[in-house]
């Protein structure tokens, strides 16, 4: 039965690809938040969108240079108002995309834009229109829109005027729910779905159990231990002693987290996440443990603040128990400092239930090992003596604390353009890490603390054979390979100084692959400002792409993306990459790439009307998006469509589609049925 559901699921999501639609899975309504205006008030203007579930919406407040498509309000000149300020989105979450490798802010369910205006005149006239992009967390579409708005105020009498406070903008039509419910998709990317939440307190579990093993925690057992043994009269108290003492240790962690939470408002979060001072300040941070964990010198509390609690703990009861969980925690910083960091800062961006989830899953990890040990005393005998092994444990944390503490440093390199740690020095320097790292586990580096090692365990043989291979993995990278497992991590590709596949692809006169010139019948219209990835040379309109097959005798390939598509992004670095693919993107097909949210505004007697809306298109993209629709029937990104010379369909066009071997039977079916086609 089970395998039945999968496979209708499966069929209902080939459908849904085969009999494309133009959907619109946005509404939007607006009214002005004052009542009974006069001239000099200021007036709110709120425009409030509901997005369909599995829907999100980009906010208007990140770096416009990023790469997703912002929302933007466009107010036309009145004399009847004057703008306060710009467009103020409210509350929107925040979140880190790997592709474009930077932070950006969004709403699901429920978004809010406000703006105030100044009413100089009575009655007023106000009218403005949006642009903006809602991508799916389903099946990877990416779709932009724009709407007009309209307020307006009715006047009964001078002097004795019934204002309509709340005059409905001309809001923009509610489209009718399309698909209903779809799919839940197991990779949703909003931070507080279940699945995200769920990996993330997988994460902060396996932390706290690796927080057992540092130095700074391991000593504090047989201390735990000997604060329980004797303390309850019976197994009952003991019991309940040792659920104080756990729960203890969970709640002040908690509590931390909970700060956090509270401080981390969507603007300080995108201050922490991209400022200078916070990362460099991480990256210090991470830097001096790292040396502390390699025995360079020992970091602990004042002694004399530890003493105070410890004290504390020394007067027994439950309050006792308490501060003994509290000694615990501050002891034990020094070593979980930095991994406590390292959730707060991967859960910053104003929300506040994953890093109480986080610090929850942190500390239960930490705290079940040490009730167990209060309930059990007579565990401690069978526990390996503190030595050199912990000491093994913590320069291996002080190697990867030097590696993770360079993004913190690659962040302010990239947003202020320092040009310090650029792609190649960022991946030679853990190259190396990684490698001293490796060395250190066969014991050829022995550092501060470390005995000698007469005979090398299968552990840690296996943890050195892992180091290696993943040192390996990295060489490639420093001659331009993608690296794509590491691309959350590493600084991207435009920075690299030495790409050895961009030069070869741009050099190569032979092996089977047509030159970029003769790839080109004329010189592509805006190729000044639009580009292919991977070396590709093609058109970005239509009618002249359309000339080049007809003069090749070559099918088109159509790609419908944009500048602010992440999965037409993801597309080109993990599919379109692929040798296979490239080589017949490059021989077998004339390219065209339809960007349809190019602002590029178009001379005026380009401009037409809609048959589908009645609106004006005047940009490349607003007549790029105009062509999907009318054309295709379809309105979303990536969007994939094969064409003969004669502009008509060869097979039904695909979406997003990661599956390479897929992609590459989609390109063969094209090129054979135009082949067919054409056969005398």
């Amino acid at each position: 039965m089970r395998y039945l559901v999968y496979s209708l699921l499966l069929v209902g999501l080939f459908l849904q690809n085969t009999f494309a639609q133009v959907i619109k899975p946005i509404s939007w309504e607006s009214s002005i938040l004052e009542e009974d205006l006069e001239v000099g008030d200021t007036a709110t203007l709120s425009f409030r969108a509901e997005i369909d579930e599995n829907w999100y919406l980009y906010s208007s407040d990140f770096d416009p240079d990023l790469g997703p498509m912002l929302t933007e309000f466009e107010f036309v000149k009145d004399d009847s108002y004057q703008l306060v300020d710009s467009i103020i989105p409210i509350n929107p979450s925040e979140g880190y995309d790997e592709i474009w490798e930077g932070d950006y802010t969004y709403f699901k369910g429920k978004g809010e834009f406000q703006q105030k205006v100044i009413i100089k005149q009575v009655p007023f006239k106000i009218k403005t229109s949006n642009s903006y992009q809602v991508c799916s967390d389903v099946d990877g579409k990416c779709i932009p829109f724009s709407d007009d708005f309209a307020f307006g105020e009715k006047i009964k009498s001078a002097g004795t005027s019934e204002v309509d406070q709340k005059d409905k903008a001309s809001t923009s039509d509610k489209s009718e729910k399309e698909g209903k419910k779809k799919l839940i998709d197991l990779q949703q990317k909003d931070s507080n779905s279940p699945y995200s939440l769920l990996g993330f307190m997988v994460v902060a579990f396996l932390a706290g159990l690796a927080a057992l093993l540092t130095p700074c925690v391991f000593p504090m057992i047989p201390m735990t231990v000997t604060f329980f043994t004797g303390k309850a009269k019976n197994r009952a108290g003991a019991i309940r002693q040792a659920v104080i003492y756990g729960l203890s240790i969970i709640v002040i962690y908690v509590v931390a987290g909970t700060i956090i939470a509270v401080i981390n408002g969507p603007e300080f979060a995108n201050w922490l996440s991209t400022h200078w001072i916070p990362n460099v300040f991480f990256f210090l941070v991470f830097f001096i443990f790292a040396l502390s964990f390699l025995g360079l010198f020992e970091i602990n509390l004042p002694s004399s603040f530890v003493n105070k609690v410890d004290a504390k703990a020394d007067k027994g009861g439950l309050g006792g128990v308490f501060f003994m969980a509290f000694t615990l925690v501050l002891v034990s910083f020094s070593c979980t400092g930095p991994i406590v960091g390292s959730i707060l800062v991967e859960s910053a961006g104003g929300m506040v239930i994953k890093p109480l989830m986080g610090m929850f899953a942190f500390s239960l990890a930490f705290a079940i090992p040490f009730t167990l040990f209060a309930i059990f005393p007579e565990w401690l005998n069978n526990l390996p003596k503190s030595g050199g092994w912990l000491n093994s444990v913590k320069v291996v944390l002080g190697f990867l604390e030097l590696a993770l503490g360079l993004k913190f440093l690659s962040i302010a390199d990239q947003v202020y353009h320092w040009g310090i740690l650029d792609r190649d020095i960022y991946l030679v320097l853990w190259i190396v890490i990684f490698a001293m790292l490796g060395l250190y586990l066969l014991g050829k580096l022995r550092l501060p603390g470390d005995s000698p090692i007469e005979k090398l365990s299968v552990g840690r043989l296996m943890l050195s054979l892992v180091t290696f291979s993943f040192v390996l993995y990295m060489i490639p990278g420093l001659f331009g390979a993608p690296l794509k497992a590491l691309s959350g991590y590493l600084p991207p590709m435009s920075s690299h100084d030495f790409d050895l596949p961009t030069l070869i692809r741009e050099n190569s006169g032979g092996s089977g692959v047509i030159s970029a010139e003769d790839q080109l019948c004329e010189e592509p219209l805006y190729g000044d400002m639009l580009h292919f990835p991977h070396g590709i040379k093609g058109y970005f309109d239509y009618e002249q792409a359309l000339a080049c097959a007809k003069e090749q005798g070559k099918p088109i390939f159509v790609d419908f993306t944009g500048h602010g598509c992440v999965n037409c992004r993801e597309m080109e670095a993990r599919v379109w990459s692929d040798p296979k693919v490239l080589s017949r993107l490059k021989n077998d097909y004339v390219m065209l790439a339809l960007y349809v949210d190019e602002k590029t505004e178009l001379p005026e007697k380009d401009w037409y009307t809609s048959e589908y809306d009645g609106k004006v298109k005047k940009s490349i993209g607003k007549q790029n998006a105009d062509f999907q629709i009318t054309r295709f029937n379809n309105n979303a990104q990536p969007y994939y469509v094969l064409l003969d010379t004669n502009g008509e369909l060869l097979i039904e066009p695909i979406a997003y589609e990661r599956s390479i071997s897929k992609f590459v039977d989609f390109l063969d079916e094209g090129k054979e049925k135009f082949e067919a086609k054409n056969r005398p």
